[in-house]
């Protein structure tokens, strides 16, 4: 039924385009970490993993420092967006478009790369990291980045709110390359509640910036493109927040 949508920008790019290949990855990273995994581990000894975590953490910083780099310079020296409280796609004609799709797409490249996070969690045992959230998070992230690029097209509203989360992600990313490397580390690293804190006003700058767009009486980006953001960033913040009250702030009262 998805199909009979149309496609706003179509591009011969891995998993853009017809959507059975990312419902296929996301299908299939669900039964792996929810059933598969725990079973094939079951009798298994935890993998360390360290090298590759090591190799995986510091790509995810390299990558999301570099893209951010990119957006930040496309975003405020080029300026191919006029007004920021109501950021248009930009036509398919205009001379900055192809950078436009490229930045967005690789963020979205990006969100199918971070389920990786999920496996290894599987891979190491680490079962209490897999919760709703994390789950709910991965899979909304990765497949609203599909929905909207489908829709929509590549760029335009979403990409402050891509530029937020990608500077969330080296500060994530660090840390869990700091912690990956050594158990002892991971207590004595300070920052780590931070990193929740700073994902919390993550959201509460999307959902702002959103509700500003859409108070712009002459804006044309599309409502529901809106409200999703809205909900979803409404939803993820108070998923962290709860999150962030059992983790840190009842520890502090036992």
């Amino acid at each position: 039924m998805f199909e009979l949508f149309p496609i706003a920008d179509p591009l011969p790019w891995p998993f853009t385009g017809i959507f059975w290949p990312i419902a296929t990855t996301i299908t299939a990273y669900l039964i792996f970490v929810l059933k598969l995994g725990p079973m094939l581990m079951a009798k298994r000894e935890p993998f360390k993993l360290r090298g590759v975590l090591k190799l995986y953490n510091i790509f995810q910083v390299i990558f999301n420092i570099l893209l951010l780099s990119w957006g930040i310079h496309f975003l405020f020296w080029k300026r191919p967006y006029p007004d920021l409280s109501c950021i248009m796609i930009l036509p398919f004609d205009h001379e900055m478009k192809n950078t436009e799709r490229m930045i967005s797409y690789l963020y979205y490249l990006n969100k199918i790369i971070d389920l990786l996070d999920t496996v290894f969690f599987v891979l190491r045992k680490s079962y209490k990291q897999i919760t709703k959230l994390h789950l709910i998070h991965h899979v909304y992230m990765s497949s609203a980045s599909y929905f909207f690029t489908r829709l929509y097209g590549y760029g335009g509203h979403h990409f402050i709110l891509a530029g937020l989360n990608t500077f969330t992600h080296i500060a994530m990313y660090a840390y869990y390359y700091l912690s990956s490397q050594n158990p002892n580390i991971k207590q004595s690293i300070w920052w780590k509640q931070y990193i929740t804190i700073l994902q919390m006003v993550q959201f509460v700058l999307m959902f702002s910036h959103s509700f500003w767009t859409l108070m712009q009486p002459e804006c044309k980006v599309p409502f529901l493109l809106i409200f999703i953001v809205l909900f979803m960033s409404g939803l993820m913040f108070v998923m962290f927040s709860d999150f962030y009250r059992k983790s840190y702030l009842k520890k502090k009262t036992t």
